[in-house]
């Protein structure tokens, strides 16, 4: 709106001083700039229009050096902040529901920003995109997504995942694309190895500390130690609370995510197939996933991330918030996050994925029964107009859009 006021207003002046210099100049002058009004118009509006996955595979480089990953990180990241759990997997079950619109309505190539662990891997999956970013306001959070990349380096295939992620050995007789139900199945009848989860975390450690040179501190190092030795103690089994366990709330664990479907019965996790494992092996190989500490509100994270991406004429494709927003609506940060997602480049067709947990009693239509949460797309510019329309006074407000 700026750039549009400041257009005119040059405009107006140039009519001012035509108008000193005679009638003719004026016509002129108002011909010229009716012209050239109408020609940058259409230029817009054919840009804005046109599909952008060319642009981005022209301008975003195949792959970012280990200097370039860290880097990244360092200059886009804020100082940790605290949440309430350790959020070791997702809590929520019906995620995978909105992938079949998502790709319709999608295109890969583009950029993906994400929050929470490893439920991002399913819509990186899914989506193809040339790069995404990973933004949690915990630090741990990110030395997690920095555990999952050593792992997926470090394993050819989805069981060598598996094994070395929980410290199991699996069977020999268990095929590369053996289906996933057998993969954990054959996990949750194995016992954890001591000897293995040692030899496994020195791996991990080494592929970060010595093959990437990341210069992790000794509380980072800790950091990772305890996030892998809960998973070599949970097992398959681990949940959003490990090792808290509310009687009066079950979280799904690892497996049961993995093992979940879209409302037509189809499994689209990235440990699914062969085919959707190596899509995120060759992302984390090429330092495709940055994952960055921040807050959604705040000061850095976002906004330098959107000024990277404007610099490499790129947009979002889709943004998963998860239930982010359901914590910024306690305060007023959430006028902190919208005025972040609109410096962030977008188009028309660029998409919120947000998980709602049955907030103000109200269920959606196509709510699971028994689901606890559901999983809703909403167009981003179209959350940004109604938000700068005075119509977003509340959380309800943003997830009432869905039902639209």
């Amino acid at each position: 709106m700026t750039r549009r006021t400041t257009t005119k207003r040059s405009c107006l002046n140039s009519e001012q001083h035509g108008i000193l210099l005679g009638p003719v100049r004026v016509l002129i002058r108002r011909r010229h700039f009716v012209f050239g009004f109408s020609f940058v118009a259409l230029l817009s509006l054919a840009i804005y229009i046109a599909p952008r996955s060319e642009v981005v595979n022209r301008s975003l480089p195949e792959k970012w050096s280990d200097v370039e990953f860290w880097k990244l990180i360092t200059d886009f990241s804020e100082s940790g902040g605290f949440f309430r759990s350790e959020n070791f997997v997702s809590n929520e079950s019906t995620f995978q529901h909105v992938i079949p619109d998502l790709r319709k309505r999608a295109k890969p190539g583009g950029v993906y920003l994400g929050v929470g662990p490893d439920q991002n891997f399913t819509y990186l999956a899914a989506l193809r995109p040339k790069l995404a970013f990973i933004i949690d306001i915990r630090r741990q959070n990110m030395l997690e997504h920095l555990m999952y990349k050593a792992l997926f380096e470090l394993s050819e295939n989805r069981s060598v995942f598996l094994s070395k992620l929980f410290s199991r050995a699996l069977p020999r007789s268990l095929h590369e694309n053996a289906a996933i139900d057998r993969l954990f199945e054959a996990l949750n009848m194995a016992e954890a190895d001591p000897d293995l989860a040692r030899q496994n975390l020195n791996a991990v450690l080494d592929q970060l500390r010595n093959l990437h040179h990341f210069p992790l501190s000794p509380d980072d190092v800790r950091n990772i130690e305890h996030v892998y030795t809960s998973f070599v103690k949970a097992g398959p089994e681990i949940r959003y609370s490990f090792p808290n366990q509310y009687g009066w709330r079950r979280f799904p664990s690892y497996s049961e995510l993995l093992l979940e479907t879209d409302e037509e019965g189809q499994n689209h996790s990235y440990m699914s197939s062969e085919e959707s494992f190596r899509t995120i092996k060759q992302l984390q190989t090429e330092n495709r996933i940055v994952p960055l500490v921040g807050d959604f509100a705040g000061e850095k994270a976002l906004s330098e991330v959107g000024e990277y991406l404007k610099q490499h004429g790129v947009t979002v494709t889709a943004f998963y918030t998860s239930n982010v927003e359901f914590y910024l609506f306690q305060t007023e940060d959430w006028k902190k996050f919208l005025h972040n997602v609109a410096g962030l480049p977008l188009d028309r067709n660029s998409l919120f994925i947000r998980a709602y947990f049955n907030n103000y009693g109200f269920r959606f239509p196509n709510q699971a029964s028994g689901a606890r949460s559901v999983t809703l797309l909403d167009t981003m510019p179209e959350l940004l107009a109604a938000f700068e329309a005075g119509r977003i006074h509340s959380y309800f407000d943003v997830i009432q859009r869905s039902v639209q």
